[in-house]
């Protein structure tokens, strides 16, 4: 990408999106185009097309997207799909008329079958049935991708797809209604060690989850977006799983809560492990450079931050 090239990040609010315009500033990027979801709602087909219209941007990179755990995802089944569905289906196809350079698509590892071998390879998509609590979300991440290669195959645009693995880091959701694990994690810790109290942490503990600080992932979205085009997906993971009970210990541990834990059996685990196999970047020459306690620290160090900023706008 040239340092002069006009560039969309959709989503530039939320976790990825923002992460992307922290690495493209950090690279020399300054013409970027950000619209909030007020300015501009995705969703509206009519709208995106005035959009692109107008902005004409060069590269695309799509993070907007709703997400959400287990229990967004069986509380608003619908939402998720039809949104999902709305914001790419808009996006890919006006980066196709108006003539994008490059569109890059950000997916999730629940694409994945929920028994699919472990590590998970990109030729694995749709081999087997999805995991049930998060299948309204997978479902349209799957589109997305079938979207990208559709319009590569007919029309020869160079969209390409990436797949990272759990995210977390600035901006993550602490919303325990909405929040996934890791974030749910922090500020149960974070509250029980403030309250005095005893955290109840969903599940058994035992399912294996693989965790990608965020700003890693964007640094992979930059080196892909200038040096990878093809149809086939790309995982990009850390390459490495831990257990939820583990990964418990460690965030009480950052956290400094040194008291017991209540392991709530009637919640669902979801898939039993997910960890991504990220040979393929890898070999092309990027890894990963921020380690999980590493990460751990810089998230709830952000996370203490904002309860600060929060708290001293209320007083």
């Amino acid at each position: 990408m040239d340092k002069q090239a006009r560039i969309y990040i959709a989503g530039h609010q939320g976790m990825v999106g923002s992460a992307i315009v922290r690495a493209l500033t950090a690279g020399g990027f300054d013409k970027l185009i950000l619209r909030t979801s007020k300015e501009l709602d995705l969703r509206d087909s009519g709208r995106v097309a005035a959009f692109f219209a107008e902005a004409k941007p060069d590269y695309v990179f799509l993070a907007a997207a709703k997400v959400g755990g287990i229990l967004a995802n069986s509380t608003f089944p619908a939402e998720f799909i039809y949104d999902n569905l709305a914001i790419q289906t808009n996006v890919i196809h006006q980066a196709y008329v108006h003539g994008v350079k490059k569109l890059l698509l950000l997916g999730s590892s629940c694409i994945y079958p929920r028994d699919s071998p472990q590590p998970m390879k990109e030729a694995y998509l749709l081999t087997g049935p999805l995991e049930p609590t998060n299948e309204w979300y997978a479902v349209a991440k799957i589109a997305g991708i079938k979207m990208c290669q559709a319009y590569r195959r007919q029309y020869g645009c160079d969209f390409i797809a990436v797949m990272p693995t759990n995210l977390y880091g600035p901006n993550d959701n602490f919303d325990l209604q909405t929040a996934h694990v890791l974030a749910a994690l922090l500020r149960r810790f974070h509250e029980a060690r403030e309250q005095g109290s005893i955290p109840t942490l969903w599940g058994s503990g035992s399912p294996r989850r693989e965790f990608l600080h965020v700003d890693d992932c964007a640094e992979a979205c930059l080196f892909l977006m200038t040096g990878y085009s093809d149809a086939m997906i790309m995982n990009v993971g850390a390459g490495q799983d831990i257990a939820i009970a583990e990964l418990a210990s460690l965030v009480a541990e950052v956290v400094g809560y040194q008291g017991s834990m209540h392991w709530d059996r009637t919640k669902p685990d979801g898939m039993p492990r997910k960890l991504m196999d990220s040979s393929r970047i890898a070999a092309l020459g990027w890894k990963p450079a921020i380690t999980l306690p590493e990460g751990l620290r810089r998230t709830y160090g952000w996370y203490r931050q904002q309860l600060g900023a929060s708290q001293a706008g209320v007083s």
